[in-house]
């Protein structure tokens, strides 16, 4: 007789599931036992829970399914934390199957006891423990179908002698999968939008993740209202390519052309985006915003309209319900700016004749021009995310992913598991930072193990950069963010990878060509300048008296040494240039 284990990855293998992430444990065994004897769904090991749920939520990202990752009990699942945040604010769907201790036990204070149902509530969108065995595979199915339709984590809390028991049976359901459907404002919210848009003089769009699928509708609208189209961080892979209308970024990690569309246009026509740093929405301007989940409306600005639909579905039927503009001027001004901040961070990214420390704007530019045209990035949270921003070319097929609205250090190298999991056979480009390599090595084992031909390329500045860059902006003298690192190019050798360390210019592009010529994983560490200062597209002036105090508690504190080093990285170079 089929057991309740037996029972899930049934159901699992039938909704497309084929890999479930994790680490054996024996609240699972009989979970990982049901995985070992069913055909078509494998078991994924890695070296810690953390990334299996990061693993997870990059293979859900990138094919838009259910993935799966699972944890024993107690410190087993409760590792899973971190990830399944991610993978829910990012809004991808994934199912997190967290063993518990025996049932009989719970509430006694046994060994390894947790509570997963009550830790795992605000990383989710569905949490359930599963107290008797015909509670399943009904609990399973909910969780299954409430991810993929909302679009985020759901936890089912499993005691592991459940998994064991036979299966109480169940009619099978039809295979739980995301069903397509057309979602759009009415026509009298439409008539409203437009009446707006068509009564505007000078509209910016700001697109998000949501234009996914929409990108000829989104130039469509763009060039109907002759706007200027700003895209936030998660949207940049569906909207910067192939787009005349595009003029780059704003936020904290963007430039300046796109804080300027935005703050002097006198309408702004939100789609698909939750863009959440409401210092960059403009001061004056109208905003209408599109989102297909009612809840974020209004959510980041005072709106004059607000609109529940796809970015897709309410463009198509919107764009017939507009006059046409025939005036470019704000377009224009707007791709100007654009084309002159272009240049300006293009002029950045260069060899700088081979001197040292590297500028790893020339490194992101290189990985940029060598990388598949069909490549996965995956950057690093902090200075990686920066120079991923502003140099990684688009083009409609690359993907772009990272832990954007979590905001969580050593993403990268996890994520890449998951994405090369997922797509064997597709190039997978980790852009990681030497802090947040350094959080998850051991996963380096795990791309050896699973012998999963990711290639790494490593920002090491000896800091965590980003960190102080914020230290700098609030005016506090950089502590706490040293790091001394080893010879990453040695130790992934002596792991069994590729390995190599770069330190001058010169040397950088044939090693990253060796790199991702190479069959297998592959990691190039690259030696940076620690002092490259990532500056935002418009400075407060608590900003600039901010980094006027540190620079006099930075001498003050008899570090001269440092400011110096600031400025022949970012103004004596390029001034004698």
């Amino acid at each position: 007789m089929p057991t309740v284990a037996d029972t899930a990855v049934e159901i699992l293998r039938d909704a497309g599931v084929t890999r479930i992430y994790g680490i054996p444990g024996d609240s699972l065994n009989g979970f990982t036992d049901a995985i070992r004897r069913t055909d078509g769904v494998t078991w994924e090991h890695v070296r810690h829970e953390e990334a299996a749920a990061f693993a997870a939520s990059a293979e859900a990202a990138l094919t838009g399914e259910l993935a799966v990752c699972a944890g024993s009990c107690g410190p087993g699942n409760t590792h899973l934390i971190n990830g399944l945040y991610d993978a829910n604010r990012s809004r991808v769907p994934v199912l997190a199957i967290a063993a518990q201790i025996p049932g009989a036990e719970i509430g006694s204070a046994y060994f390894q006891e947790t509570h997963p149902q009550e830790l795992f509530r605000e990383a989710s969108v569905y949490t359930e423990l599963v107290s008797q065995a015909d509670q399943m595979p009904r609990v399973l199915e909910i969780a299954m179908r409430t991810a993929i339709e909302r679009r985020g984590v759901a936890v089912i809390v499993v005691p592991g002698e459940i998994f064991l028991a036979d299966s109480a049976g169940r009619k099978k359901s039809a295979p739980i999968t995301f069903s397509p459907r057309v979602t759009r404002p009415t026509d009298p919210e439409l008539q409203a939008a437009a009446d707006i848009l068509n009564d505007a003089k000078r509209v910016t769009i700001l697109a998000g993740a949501g234009a996914e699928g929409a990108h000829a509708q989104l130039v469509g609208l763009a060039g109907a209202l002759q706007a200027p189209i700003v895209h936030a961080m998660r949207g940049k892979e569906f909207i910067e390519y192939d787009n005349p209308y595009d003029v780059g970024m704003t936020g904290l990690l963007g430039f300046s052309s796109g804080y300027r569309a935005m703050e002097s246009c006198d309408v702004l026509l939100m789609l698909g985006t939750d863009f959440p740093y409401q210092q960059f929405f403009p001061s004056k301007a109208k905003v209408i915003q599109v989102d297909i989940r009612g809840e974020n409306l209004g959510r980041r600005v005072p709106l004059d309209l607000g609109l529940v639909g796809s970015v897709r579905d309410t463009a198509e039927a919107l764009l017939p319900l507009l006059k046409g503009r025939k005036d470019r001027k704000h377009l224009d001004a707007s791709l100007s700016h654009y084309a002159k901040t272009r240049k300006s961070l293009d002029d950045l990214a260069v060899n700088d004749r081979n001197r040292t420390p590297i500028h790893p704007q020339y490194v992101a530019r290189l990985v940029s021009e060598l990388a598949a045209e069909d490549a996965v990035f995956i950057p690093d949270v902090g200075s990686p995310v920066v120079w991923a921003a502003r140099y990684l070319r688009m083009n409609g097929r690359r993907r772009l992913i990272g832990s954007f609205s979590h905001g969580s250090m050593a993403n990268a190298l996890p994520q890449a598991i998951g994405a090369q999991t997922a797509f064997p056979g597709r190039q997978v480009v980790a852009l990681a930072g030497d802090g947040g390599l350094a959080m998850l090595l051991g996963e380096l084992l795990t791309l050896r193990q699973n012998k999963l031909p990711v290639k790494i390329v490593v920002f090491n500045n000896s800091s965590l950069n980003f960190v102080e860059v914020e230290m700098k902006a609030a005016g506090f003298v950089n502590f706490g963010t040293g790091l001394e690192n080893p010879d990453f190019g040695e130790v992934a050798r002596a792991i069994g990878l590729h390995g190599q360390r770069v330190e001058k210019p010169d040397d950088l592009e044939d090693a990253l060509r060796t790199a991702f010529a190479h069959d297998g994983p592959a990691l190039v560490e690259v030696v940076t300048a620690r002092q490259e200062l990532s500056i935002p597209p418009a400075i407060t002036a608590k900003q600039v008296s901010g980094f006027t105090l540190y620079a006099l508690r930075t001498i003050m504190s008899g570090r001269g040494d440092e400011l110096i080093d600031l400025a022949d990285t970012n103004v004596f170079r390029r001034l004698f240039d």
